[in-house]
């Protein structure tokens, strides 16, 4: 009986402190994960240039985008997110990843070649990883739904990438600041 009350009277003692540690977390803080796992997805473009560089086959590939885009909103909808949204969301997303693509592919053939790289399969190793990354966007945009339906998401969405993008500065280039805006142009929107 002393021990338990001694163990009472110790966290009594000390949730003032552990309580005065913990900040509640802002809205930027909020939309990290989203953040985060869209400059993941986009990271994944200079492999996916490099195999399509390899393949020489073009950036565009409808068939694979509408079979994205199509598995998005399937999976959107098991998690209550609007069609359309998710449709214009999954969008965005491969508009930055083909700009990225677009860009490098460009700056190689100016250079005259890609950088020396072992061979990328673009079927069996990278698109298995784009789509787990597409079911974690799913969950985040699931969890954010109430951050992305306020007016201010927009203001709020650009703080949180400019956060983001500064705590990552070391890794982040300025084609890859501009294609995570691109990525989550479309992230605010007041459908559910």
């Amino acid at each position: 009986m002393l021990f338990q009350k001694l163990v009472v009277l110790f966290f009594a003692a000390h949730t003032p402190v552990v309580m005065g540690l913990m900040q509640p977390q802002t809205t930027a803080d909020r939309l990290q994960a989203l953040i985060a796992t869209s400059a993941q997805r986009l990271s994944i473009g200079k492999q996916v240039a490099l195999s399509k560089w390899d393949s020489k086959i073009p950036v565009e590939d409808a068939p694979r985008e509408a079979h994205v885009i199509a598995a998005a909103i399937q999976a959107g909808e098991l998690r209550g997110l609007d069609q359309t949204f998710v449709a214009t969301f999954f969008k965005a997303q491969i508009e930055a990843n083909k700009l990225v693509q677009y860009s490098l592919l460009a700056e190689w053939y100016r250079l005259g070649n890609a950088p020396a790289h072992p061979s990328i399969d673009l079927s069996n190793a990278i698109r298995p990883e784009l789509d787990q990354i597409q079911t974690a966007l799913i969950a985040e945009l699931a969890d954010t739904r109430n951050i992305r339906a306020k007016a201010s998401c927009p203001t709020e969405l650009a703080v949180a990438i400019g956060k983001y993008v500064a705590a990552h500065q070391a890794d982040l280039s300025h084609l890859d600041a501009i294609a995570l805006d691109r990525s989550l142009a479309t992230a605010c929107n007041a459908r559910r």
